[in-house]
């Protein structure tokens, strides 16, 4: 996936944790002091783990990716791991210097796979996702039988067809 897709899946994201900060903000302005050291201490584990909660439980998917339409795999092409997940965000600190993720776009752009140097490190891709598979409603009919009978081989075939069929152009 390229620079712009990411940065808008990445605005995304930011959008959205930044309703929850403003919100749970509201919510301990009451508590003084240690409602504001609260705020401080959940702001800080939702900036570093919102990706890798998100990229593990959410098959490589934070909110933003998945508007998007794109998710993040290893580069052999299984999800991420823990460890994988933790690098590449974790490294996300390099890519943002000097001044918005400067590092991050030159690595996007001198790398053939579009890759920020978190993804070096890790060793991950972010790819456009497949869209997800429709399930194929059969018409509820009668069945009737062949007039030849047909090998299984065969009758594999007719129903591979049937599944593909609605993909299939006229």
């Amino acid at each position: 996936a390229g620079l712009v897709v990411r940065c808008l899946a990445w605005s995304t994201d930011l959008l959205i944790r930044a309703v929850f900060y403003v919100a749970f903000a509201m919510s301990l302005l009451l508590l003084g002091d240690f409602g504001f050291g609260i705020f401080l201490l959940v702001m800080f584990l939702l900036e570093w783990f919102y990706p890798v909660f998100f990229e593990i439980y959410r098959r490589g998917q934070t909110p933003g990716k998945r508007a998007m339409g794109i998710k993040v795999l290893q580069d052999n092409g299984i999800p991420v791991g823990w460890t994988t997940s933790l690098i590449r965000n974790l490294l996300r600190v390099v890519d943002f210097l000097p001044l918005f993720y400067g590092f991050g776009i030159v690595s996007m752009l001198l790398t053939k796979d579009f890759r920020r140097l978190g993804d070096l490190a890790a060793g991950t891709l972010v790819v456009y996702a497949e869209p997800p598979r429709q399930t194929i409603i059969l018409p509820d009919v009668q069945p009737h039988p062949p007039p030849v009978g047909l090998r299984l081989r065969e009758q594999r075939a007719v129903l591979d067809f049937a599944e593909r069929g609605p993909g299939l152009s006229d």
